[in-house]
């Protein structure tokens, strides 16, 4: 396991309250991705102690596909990469996800200091903390409510999303969200945009980070 990166993060903003959380999900429709009502939202919103914690929709009512090109910056929308076809089929992976269409997320954490470390080497760090990855639609869900958290060389891996095999091994691809440099297939229209895309899961990269929570409530 790689020594910590010495700590350079951003101080990231609180999150906002619940309720301003619910009003930015329905502004951008996603109650209606969801199959929800915009009261039902509120009124879970206004019912649930979570100062300083994400709303966050199920993945089941809300996949990866649905909210990535909700995702802004530059005034940009987000994209999925074009070889990640599958990205709604990559499940929560050893994390207990309420079964509610709605929960809260506590304690977010991007996880700069274990830049240029391997999921297969965060993973384990993460549980000795009593942390557990982010799942990839959180982490979108983040995202929205603040863009501050993704920043140019300060991204993130969602490696609480895996996608697993017929034949029951995991694929070895694990979800990330970054920046695009525009290069290659995403083209330089979309230079600068938000990025839903993939890495190794025994690869290091010190721009990426590895987002993290201390627990999930309905």
């Amino acid at each position: 396991m790689p020594d910590a990166t010495p700590d350079t993060s951003t101080v990231l903003p609180v999150l906002p309250a619940l309720s301003a959380q619910a009003e930015r999900l329905i502004e951008l429709g996603v109650h209606e991705i969801a199959g929800l009502s915009a009261d039902e939202i509120r009124t879970f919103a206004a019912g649930t102690d979570g100062e300083g914690a994400l709303l966050a929709v199920h993945p089941d009512r809300a996949p990866a596909s649905a909210l990535a090109p909700l995702l802004r910056r530059d005034g940009k929308p987000g994209f999925v990469v074009l070889d990640m076809p599958d990205v709604d089929e990559f499940r929560p992976s050893a994390v207990e996800v309420p079964d509610t269409p709605l929960y809260v997320v506590t304690g977010v954490d991007r996880g700069d200091h274990m830049a240029d470390w391997s999921p297969d080497e965060a993973l384990p760090a993460l549980t000795k903390e009593d942390r557990t990855p982010l799942l990839l639609t959180e982490g979108i869900h983040w995202v929205l409510q603040e863009p501050a958290a993704l920043e140019r060389n300060r991204c993130f891996m969602t490696i609480g999303s895996r996608l697993r095999k017929p034949n029951g091994s995991m694929d070895a691809r694990t979800p990330a969200i970054w920046i695009s440099n525009g290069t290659g297939r995403d083209g330089r229209e979309r230079r600068n945009a938000p990025k839903v895309g993939w890495c190794w899961w025994n690869n290091r990269h010190t721009w990426l980070g590895f987002a993290s929570t201390t627990g999930r409530r309905a």
